[in-house]
C-alpha cells in the first residue's frame, strides 16, 4: 500500500549551499539570503504547497582549505557569509501554520542550558514545530572558533553529544512536572513549586543545576533530526533520533542503511518505526524526458564543480584543490566527515572513486531527471525502500520549490505518494507520529517525573 511521503525544503542561510554556483544565475535569488522577506516568502509557499518543514543546514567555520588556503571560499560564496538558523526561526514562525521549521545546531556552539532554554522558547512562538537536527561539527576551524586547537576526534565528539542531549532531556522532560504551571490569579500561585525541580547534572563536561527557566512547551523536546551515518553515527541515531537525512547513492544503499539503523533502534528498546528517514534528493522536471535532459545539460553547464570539490573533500579534512579530476581516491581515514567517503564508494560500484566523482557525488546521484510522472516513479522505489520522506534539495530559491510544487506534488497527491491537504494547525511531531510528546520508549522519557524525589535520577 502506498503512503503518502514527508517533504521538506533542505536549505541554508547563505547564498550558496549544495548546488554551488546558482547564486550567479539570474533565478538564483539565494543571493539576497540576508532579505528575511526571501525566506518569509518561501515559508509560505512552502506550507501552501504541501511541505510539511523547511529544514535549514547550518556550519559554524570554514571548509577545509581548498588549493592550499581558504580564499578560495570567500570568494565563490562557499558558505561565507552564512546566518545563524536559530534567529531566523521566530519570523518564520509567526508567519507560518502548519510548516515545521528544523535548524541545525552543534554541542559545540552554545552550552547546554541557554540551547534549551531558546529552544523551548521558539517551540512555544511556533506553537510546537521546531525540530533540531543535532551535530557533531566536523571542520576544524569552527573547533577552533571556539577555543580548540583542532578537531576533537570523530568517536569523542559522539561521547560529547551524548552528554549534550542528556543535560537537555533532563531539562526539557524532567525539569517542569505536568500541571506545574498554574497561573491562579484567584491564589496567587503561578507555578507550584513542588513540581519544577533542579536537575543537578555533573558529568564528564557539563554541570547544569536548573531548573529549566521556561515551562513546558508544546513538543517539550523538538523533534530530533540527526544526519551522521558512521558506525558512531548510526548508534547516536538509533537511540535519540527522530528523523535521520540521508543520502543514500541509490534506494537499495537507502534500504540495508534504514534496516540496520531500525534493527540497532531495536536493541535500544525502541520500536524500529519510532525513526523516520529522509532522503536528499534534487530535481529537473521537464515537460518531457527530452527537455528534462535538456535542462539538465544547462544546469550541468551552470554549476561551478569546483565548489563542490572544495565542499564535498573540505569537509572531510582534505585538500583536492591541486589534485587532477581522474586521479583515484583510496580510503581516507579522516576525523571529518567519514560517511561522505562511504557514499562515495557505494557511489561507484566496481571501481575506485576519483576527485570528479566527489564534484559529481552530491549533483548527480542524487539527482532524478525526468518529467512529473517519471519522477513520481522514482520516489516511489525509494518510498518502497522504506523512506519516510525526502529532503528536498533546491538549485535555485525559490525557483526549484515552485517547479517542484506547481508540476510534481498533484502528480504525487492523485498516486497517494503525498497528502491531498495540510488538516488543521499541529505540532510537527503529532504530524509525522502522531502526538505531540516523544515516545515513551525513547531514553529522554526516563526522566520525566525523576527529579520529584530524592530517589530520582539525579546525574
Amino acid at each position: 500500500m502506498t503512503k503518502p511521503l514527508s517533504f521538506s525544503a533542505f536549505v541554508m542561510n547563505t547564498a550558496s549551499h549544495i548546488t554551488h554556483g546558482m547564486w550567479r544565475d539570474e533565478e538564483g535569488h539565494q543571493l539576497n539570503f540576508n532579505d528575511v522577506d526571501l525566506w518569509v516568502s518561501l515559508a509560505k509557499r512552502l506550507e501552501e504547497g504541501g511541505f510539511d518543514a523547511i529544514f535549514f543546514a547550518d556550519v559554524i567555520g570554514l571548509y577545509g582549505d581548498h588549493r592550499g588556503g581558504w580564499d578560495f571560499h570567500v570568494e565563490t560564496g562557499l558558505q561565507i557569509p552564512s546566518n545563524d538558523p536559530i534567529v531566523l526561526m521566530s519570523a518564520l514562525a509567526v508567519n507560518t501554520k502548519h510548516l515545521g521549521l528544523a535548524f541545525t545546531a552543534a554541542p559545540l556552539q552554545e552550552p547546554p542550558f541557554n540551547f534549551a532554554r531558546r529552544v523551548s522558547t521558539l517551540d512555544h512562538i511556533s506553537k510546537g514545530r521546531i525540530a533540531w537536527n543535532m551535530v557533531t561539527s566536523s571542520l576544524e576551524n569552527a573547533f577552533r572558533n571556539f577555543g580548540y586547537d583542532e578537531l576533537v576526534p570523530h568517536d569523542e565528539r559522539y561521547k560529547w553529544a551524548d552528554e549534550y542531549v542528556d543535560v537537555l532531556y533532563k531539562l526539557w522532560e524532567g525539569s517542569w512536572d505536568e500541571g506545574a504551571l498554574l497561573q491562579d490569579r484567584e491564589s496567587g500561585i503561578h507555578a507550584a513549586p513542588a513540581k519544577v525541580h533542579k536537575i543537578n547534572h555533573v558529568g564528564e563536561r557539563y554541570k547544569v543545576e536548573g531548573p529549566h527557566l521556561v515551562s513546558p512547551s508544546p513538543q517539550r523536546t523538538p523533534v530530533l533530526f540527526q544526519a551522521g551515518s558512521s558506525p558512531a553515527g548510526r548508534d547516536f541515531a538509533a537511540r535519540n533520533a527522530e528523523a535521520v537525512f540521508i543520502v543514500a547513492p541509490d534506494p537499495e544503499n537507502a534500504r540495508k542503511l534504514i534496516n540496520d539503523t531500525r534493527c540497532l533502534a531495536i536493541q535500544n528498546g525502541r520500536d524500529g518505526n519510532d525513526i523516520h528517514f529522509y532522503q536528499g534528493l534534487s530535481f529537473v522536471v521537464g515537460e518531457t524526458e527530452e527537455d528534462a535532459r535538456r535542462k539538465e545539460f544547462e544546469l550541468d553547464n551552470k554549476v561551478d564543480f569546483d565548489m563542490m570539490i572544495a565542499h564535498m573533500a573540505g569537509g572531510m579534512g582534505v585538500d583536492l584543490g591541486n589534485v587532477g579530476l581522474d586521479t583515484p581516491l583510496e580510503n581516507i581515514e579522516t576525523e571529518g566527515i567519514r560517511s561522505t567517503f562511504e557514499w562515495l564508494k557505494q557511489s561507484t560500484p566496481g571501481r575506485t572513486p576519483n576527485v570528479k566523482d566527489i564534484a559529481q557525488m552530491r549533483s548527480r546521484t542524487t539527482r532524478i531527471v525526468g518529467t512529473p510522472e517519471t519522477i513520481a516513479d522514482q520516489l516511489e522505489l525509494w518510498s518502497n525502500a522504506g523512506v519516510d520522506g525526502i529532503n528536498v534539495i533546491n538549485a535555485t530559491i525559490p525557483g526549484s520549490y515552485e517547479e517542484f510544487i506547481d508540476q510534481v506534488m498533484p502528480v504525487l497527491r492523485r498516486r497517494g505518494l503525498a497528502r491531498a491537504e495540510k488538516g488543521e494547525p499541529a505540532t510537527l511531531r503529532h504530524k509525522l507520529f502522531g502526538e505531540n510528546r516523544l515516545s515513551e520508549r525513547h531514553p529522554a522519557a526516563r526522566y520525566r517525573g525523576a527529579f520529584a524525589s530524592k530517589e530520582g535520577i539525579q546525574q
